[in-house]
């Protein structure tokens, strides 16, 4: 039996499908970008949380680690775009599903919420690394406890944390992906779509897999350099 497909590897530059990957690589970076700050501030705020030495506190920050991490991201997705804008009441609701891209902010803040509880982890296990002596010789300084997490602990646990942070780094753009679920027109939303038009979709999906092989290798090493800068000596494995 003859194989009848006919490569066409110019759907991933030809007007207008070469416009429409960009346009997905954009909104990628763009919800990875922002994910990150929001996942970067609140993992590192909740993962100070979990070590505090009040219970309540740790309470807080623990119930939100094992709230956000053991629920699909996918679900929390469905969950904010859907049910999200009833939990403020219908009217109020119905302005709120007017937004327009409403699926791009979700996007952000549902892989945010997710990533931070993952962030909040390693934070943890950096705080952990620290031994105790540290502890009590910045408290012996007369700092209080918010400074020395502000000015000492929290600096030192993350370059001591660089290479799992760099993981989560990568993991968030891989993770906008399931955007597509909600409507968002990212990477391999637009992939599908060149499908549905042209029925090259091996085409498609094999550009957009290097597309995000060479964003995965560019944060890499983005992240490689930032650890080399700001390695400590006997701590960093690289």
């Amino acid at each position: 039996m003859r194989f009848a497909y006919e490569f066409d590897w110019s759907v991933l530059w030809r007007h207008p499908y070469g416009i429409w990957i960009l346009k997905g690589l954009l909104v990628t970076i763009e919800v990875g970008l922002l994910a990150w700050i929001i996942a970067l501030i609140l993992g590192i705020f909740i993962g100070t949380l979990r070590i505090t030495t009040w219970r309540w506190m740790r309470f807080l920050g623990t119930a939100y680690v094992e709230l956000f991490r053991n629920i699909p991201f996918i679900v929390q997705l469905f969950f904010w775009f859907y049910a999200g804008p009833m939990l403020f009441g219908e009217k109020l609701a119905h302005q709120i599903n007017r937004i327009p891209d409403l699926n791009f902010y979700v996007a952000i803040i549902g892989l945010g919420l997710y990533t931070a509880s993952r962030v909040a982890e390693h934070v943890r296990a950096g705080f952990a690394s620290i031994s105790r002596d540290q502890y009590q010789a910045v408290l012996s300084t007369g700092m209080t406890q918010v400074q020395m997490y502000r000015y000492v602990i929290i600096p030192y646990a993350l370059r001591i944390i660089i290479p799992p942070l760099t993981t989560e780094f990568l993991t968030i753009f891989k993770n906008s992906s399931v955007a597509m679920t909600i409507g968002l027109a990212e990477l391999t939303f637009q992939s599908y779509r060149i499908d549905a038009v042209t029925f090259h979709g091996l085409e498609a999906t094999t550009g957009a897999m290097f597309i995000y092989l060479f964003l995965g290798l560019s944060v890499v090493k983005f992240m490689g350099l930032i650890e080399k800068k700001y390695k400590i000596k006997g701590m960093v494995g690289r």
